[in-house]
């Protein structure tokens, strides 16, 4: 945050922190009557700069009437505190923060004009810096929304947000990375790919995302079984010593817009096209990948529904990957029903290891659709003929090798340990017998979601019905697992509301 400009005109307070959690959002609380307030005729919601020991954050200020705060005082939030730096009873100035003057290309994006590289990067940068307020940030969201950047906008967009973050250089060829799109409950792929594509001999940094819109992330779930909040030194460590991670991008400073974006799009329940591109491929760079697999799942319930949305987002991934130095494979997967049997981290966790392990009761589909990919990558990184990496990363696979190397990982990220297991759990069964013949993607995560998923570890789905199984009246179609009776309850309810959840029809 030091890239602010010093204020001229500032006023001394004396800094309390109140222990408020705003999220990621810094708030100042001042007492209306203070003489900061008064002379600077400051309102609630204005944008105040606020300077400390040679650093500056831009706050939202919330104006306090309560015996709260004195005269002369400043509460911050949690995310200001961090972002400042500073000590209960220090003092700091605080005066009007300057005026964010890329606000204006974001305005015009929402009246429809094309947004240019320079643009972009003015309002990256503002973004980075902490100067655009959460309702200018979901301006910008909202505004880039749908498909409204076309390629040279995302390709903009996506340099932009490699310019303001750390970048990693292997100082070697090739650096392989895999993502998935989103959108298919239980699709954690990367847990077992990565330990496969990494027993092979492959270099493969992966930093993951948190849950935008979904019950997990990559990272949530990898954090049940170990510490993902590693530095770019403690990547480079774990890398350097097994090949490959499976870690937290946001505990480094690779493209760190992105992590203020994604907090809005959770907020706002949008995941934009132009925005996920430039949020996959701006990290994949500043990892320092130079292949990329993408799981592109198509379905009716899942986040691309129709193989031409597909056909364009693959078109759009391959185009960015190249203008910013990245091959990327783009492979269209079934996205029709969830993947496994977990929705939820713990869940999830547990369903990637029982692959791993070669347990016997083991998802079959996790286990296919995970091979195929790692397969993908075996491929590209070191450019074996399809049929030939096929074999190589089922060898991996059954021989045990795989899940050594998972266990390295983990040890050498912090230590592996057991995912933890929810103390509450009902079923919702048929209804009717029937053969399962569609699955609501989007509500079924919503369930898990509602069960307190992804903050609540253990909770989630467990699913039991994939497409084309025979079900009886009575018969478990999925499981709810919640951390509290409440949570339990309020999924339920929803889960039992929705009539065509699963759907059950009889073969005609």
């Amino acid at each position: 945050m030091n890239a602010l400009p010093p204020r001229a005109h500032a006023h001394a307070v004396v800094l309390r922190r109140i222990g408020i959690d705003t999220y990621h959002e810094p708030v100042i609380y001042l007492r209306r009557d203070c003489h900061v307030v008064r002379s600077e005729g400051f309102e609630a919601q204005a944008r105040v700069q606020v300077q400390h020991d040679g650093r500056a954050i831009v706050a939202t200020l919330n104006v306090v009437d309560a015996a709260l705060l004195a005269d002369g005082e400043a509460g911050l939030s949690e995310a200001a505190w961090r972002q400042l730096g500073a000590k209960e009873g220090e003092r700091a100035l605080v005066g009007h923060a300057p005026p964010v003057e890329s606000m204006r290309h974001v305005r015009a994006k929402i009246y429809g004009n094309r947004l240019g590289e320079a643009a972009l990067r003015e309002i990256v940068h503002d973004v980075v810096t902490g100067r655009y307020a959460d309702v200018q940030l979901a301006a910008f969201v909202t505004a880039c929304a749908d498909q409204r950047l076309d390629l040279h906008e995302v390709l903009g967009l996506t340099r932009a947000m490699i310019a303001v973050g750390e970048r990693i250089d292997w100082g070697r060829e090739p650096i392989v990375d895999k993502h998935c799109v989103g959108g298919l409950p239980g699709n954690r792929t990367t847990l077992i790919l990565v330990p496969i594509v990494a027993a092979a001999g492959c270099v493969i940094p992966k930093t993951s995302s948190r849950a935008i819109t979904s019950p997990s992330g990559t990272a949530d779930t990898m954090e049940t079984l170990a510490p993902v909040d590693l530095d770019s030194a403690g990547v480079r460590r774990v890398v350097e010593r097994e090949g490959g991670c499976i870690v937290w991008g946001g505990a480094m400073r690779l493209s760190p817009a992105d992590d203020v974006l994604i907090g809005v799009e959770r907020a706002l329940d949008l995941d934009s096209e132009g925005q996920l591109i430039a949020s996959v491929l701006s990290k994949k760079a500043a990892a320092g990948s130079t292949h990329v697999v993408i799981d592109l799942p198509v379905g009716p319930t899942a986040k691309v529904r129709s193989f031409e949305g597909a056909a364009r987002l693959k078109e759009l991934l391959e185009a960015v990957g190249q203008g910013v130095g990245l091959e990327v494979r783009v492979l269209l997967t079934d996205g029709r029903q969830p993947v496994g049997r977990g929705i939820g981290p713990a869940l999830e966790a547990r369903a990637a290891c029982a692959v791993l392990r070669r347990a016997p009761d083991a998802p079959k589909d996790l286990e296919e659709r995970s091979l195929t990919l790692a397969a993908g990558l075996l491929v590209v990184a070191q450019g074996l003929a399809p049929d030939a990496a096929a074999l190589r990363a089922r060898e991996l696979l059954e021989s045990g090798a795989a899940w050594r190397k998972f266990q390295a990982i983990c040890e050498s990220q912090g230590g592996m340990r057991e995912p933890p297991v929810a103390p509450h759990h009902a079923e919702v069964v048929a209804e009717r017998a029937g053969v399962v013949v569609a699955i609501d993607n989007r509500r079924l995560a919503r369930v898990a979601k509602l069960a307190g998923a992804p903050l609540a570890k253990a909770a989630g789905v467990e699913f039991f019905a994939p497409l084309d199984t025979r079900v009886e009246p009575g018969q478990p179609l999925f499981a709810v697992h919640a951390e509290a009776p409440g949570e339990l309850r309020y999924a339920l309810d929803y889960a039992r509301s929705q009539a065509d959840l699963v759907s059950i029809e009889e073969p005609r």
